[in-house]
């Protein structure tokens, strides 16, 4: 049965998914003490493919990069799943970082990843509220647009 988070979450039409395995030699996770580490999810929807595809400030709006984020959030929230099995054992969002692939000339985005935010506090409410770090970059992986990793307080 869902937990408190995970039936918010359902009531919202967010439906966690099998996270996806990791393409290089690192891991999804790692926990140590009561903090665990995500690697960086990115915008992958449930079925494999890109939510958003190449460069924010290029042909990818704001609005699709912040669909990306989101669709980052998500899959941040199945690797905690999958890591702890309940995601009602999240004490606090403690920090995401976000990578935009972006023109040289983008400026926005913060906006992108409040996609990504805005997620963590629907599904955590105040313990959803975080540091977080937005960093333009030439590149990500498989051309998507946004990837996003993030640290939580885990009981």
């Amino acid at each position: 049965m869902a937990g408190t988070v995970e039936q918010k979450l359902a009531a919202q039409g967010v439906v966690l998914h099998e996270p996806a395995s990791p393409v290089a030699n690192y891991v999804g996770f790692v926990r140590t003490g009561n903090l665990l580490f995500v690697s960086g999810q990115v915008c992958f929807d449930a079925n494999g493919k890109l939510i958003a595809k190449g460069k924010l400030g290029a042909g990818v709006s704001v609005e699709q990069g912040n669909a990306a984020a989101r669709g980052c959030g998500i899959n941040l929230l199945s690797q905690i799943k999958a890591a702890l099995g309940d995601l009602d054992k999240v004490v606090r969002v403690v920090r995401l970082g976000g990578f935009v692939n972006s023109a040289p000339d983008f400026l926005e985005g913060p906006k992108v990843l409040n996609g990504a935010s805005d997620l963590m506090v629907a599904a955590f409410g105040d313990k959803g509220r975080h540091a977080r770090t937005t960093v333009g970059v030439a590149s990500l992986p498989a051309d998507a647009s946004v990837e996003v990793e993030g640290v939580f307080e885990v009981s």
